[in-house]
């Protein structure tokens, strides 16, 4: 089966062709990060004007890189939310009608399910069952996973998501935007115990994820420090080091709660070199397995939904055309497959 995916849940456009006998065949994605650049974060409206100019021809140069036409296409998985509403509708909206004039199924995919399976694009994939942890500007979250839909939330953002607090320290030191990136790049010219930040909820029994406190902490930093580059890089450096830290104690209490020996880290914040060399180190030490999608899998892409979408449809599963676009979707509502 070769499914056609498209994700527009925020400020990228992707789209993706996926085979279920050979594989990832193409895939484009356009960012719109210079368009809300400006804005110092996404503008809703103008996010969704762009996804109506770029998604047309980002289907069609997908199919000519596969050398495929419309007739070879057996499906389009599209992403059905959480998200932007008005980003949604134009992803939802090209998928429903590509899918009623080319005589096809469709099927809506929950954006983070998404990502918890974007590993499984890898030749190193995972295997059921594992702690999914995924963290990304809009959401932290840890899942327990048996299956494709049999997920259970063990624990999630109380207020800021990890990714969030990424950016918006870096903009309180004064970086452009998307900040988590930029950040990530200045704390490795950093160095650690200038600063001690706390590992905000670890001291307390749960898998809930809290940031917005450790963002408060890092403006105050900021707004009593001098400054300079060095100073600067060193707080990126305590900002990213307490982040990491929190989100590794969280996972290994997840494992040891779950019993499972394998961790799957998906979501934008996935792509951070330095989470991932202290996770690696981790696993060793601890005794599990720890997975991540490639980079280019990391943040929103339309791989990630044509994959998911294609287990969905092989399943039998469909969504009829008149479904709506659901801006929140609880991951723990999907059906197992």
């Amino acid at each position: 089966m070769k499914v056609l995916g498209i994700e527009t849940s925020c400020d990228e456009t992707g789209i993706a062709i996926y085979d279920s006998e050979n594989g990832l065949l193409a895939h484009e994605l356009y960012s719109q990060v210079k368009l809300h650049a400006d804005y110092g974060g996404v503008v809703p409206e103008l996010a969704s004007r762009d996804h109506v100019r770029k998604i047309v021809p980002l289907v069609q140069r997908t199919l000519a890189s596969a050398g495929l036409s419309k007739d070879d296409i057996d499906g389009i998985a599209y992403t059905r939310g959480p998200g932007l509403i008005g980003a949604l509708l134009v992803g939802s909206s090209m998928a429903r009608a590509l899918a009623y004039a080319w005589e096809i199924p469709t099927v809506g995919v929950h954006h983070m399910e998404g990502h918890l399976l974007a590993p499984m694009l890898d030749e190193r994939a995972p295997e059921f069952p594992f702690v999914a942890l995924l963290v990304s500007g809009g959401h932290s979250m840890m899942v327990d996973v048996k299956g494709i839909g049999d997920y259970t939330v063990m624990g999630e953002s109380v207020d800021d998501a990890a990714g969030e607090a990424f950016d918006k320290t870096a903009k309180l030191l004064g970086l452009d935007y998307p900040g988590g990136p930029l950040l990530a790049k200045l704390a490795e010219q950093g160095e650690s115990g200038h600063y001690k930040f706390p590992r905000p909820m670890t001291d307390r029994p749960g898998l809930d994820f809290s940031f917005s406190g450790l963002k408060t902490f890092a403006a105050n930093t900021i707004r009593s420090s001098d400054g300079e580059h060095q100073t600067r890089a060193n707080i990126a450096k305590a900002f990213e080091e307490a982040v990491i830290d929190t989100l590794l104690i969280k996972c290994r209490r997840a494992l040891k709660q779950s019993g499972h020996r394998r961790l799957v880290m998906a979501g934008g914040v996935a792509a951070n070199k330095q989470l991932r060399a202290t996770f690696e180190a981790a696993s060793v030490k601890g005794g599990f397995e720890v997975y991540y999608p490639s980079f280019e899998y990391c943040t929103d892409n339309g791989a990630m939904i044509a994959y998911a979408g294609c287990q969905r449809l092989l399943a039998g599963e469909s969504t009829p055309l008149g479904e709506k676009a659901m801006p929140r979707w609880p991951l723990d509502s999907l059906t197992a497959l």
